[in-house]
């Protein structure tokens, strides 16, 4: 059980579900300011973000990316809410083995919403800046610390230092020898 370390000021992406169109504009722009150089290329498979759609049924469900996990979930439940029908795939923000969702199509590493971190920290995340409907609302709430959560920083922390200090690519090599070893 973690212990908690102190209050933090959290953020969250709230969806609704009922308001989303699918226009993917969502995609388009976390794509392209996630782009090296940023805004210079357009590919929604990089997106942080990624509307899952079932046209026919208008079923639309904003999903953006969370932790990844290196184990595939055992459920393959499928919910019904308001008549639409949903499986567990369709909710989970997880980078996993089963799917290519939420990973670098180039590299297959796993990507993680950053909440567009490199924007002030009074701006919303670009996704719900440029969602017109009102399907993406950016909050900011008081949440509790673990000892987890401050390990977890101290590594995103690292791996931006060592990324800075000998390059991406040294890095990805690394870890892709390491990998190899395991």
């Amino acid at each position: 059980m973690s212990m908690v370390v102190n209050k933090k000021l959290k953020k969250r992406i709230r969806i609704d579900v009922d308001k989303c169109n699918g226009c993917r504009a969502c995609e388009m722009i976390c794509s392209a300011f996630h782009a090296t150089p940023k805004y210079s290329s357009n590919n929604p498979e990089r997106s942080r973000i990624r509307v899952m759609f079932e046209p026919l049924r208008n079923i639309y469900v904003p999903v953006y990316a969370g932790e990844y996990t290196a184990s595939e979930c055992m459920g393959k439940n499928e919910y019904v809410i308001d008549g639409k029908k949903y499986d567990d795939c369709g909710f989970c923000r997880a980078a996993c083995p089963s799917r290519t969702l939420f990973h670098e199509p180039d590299s297959g590493l796993p990507l993680k919403c950053d909440m567009c971190e490199d924007n002030p920290p009074d701006e919303e995340p670009l996704c719900v800046q440029w969602c017109i409907t009102d399907a993406l609302v950016y909050e900011e709430y008081e949440g509790e610390e673990t000892e987890e959560d401050v390990k977890i920083a101290d590594v995103d922390i690292s791996m931006e230092e060592m990324v800075a200090k000998y390059g991406l690519q040294k890095v990805l090599e690394t870890v892709a020898r390491m990998a190899q070893k395991g």
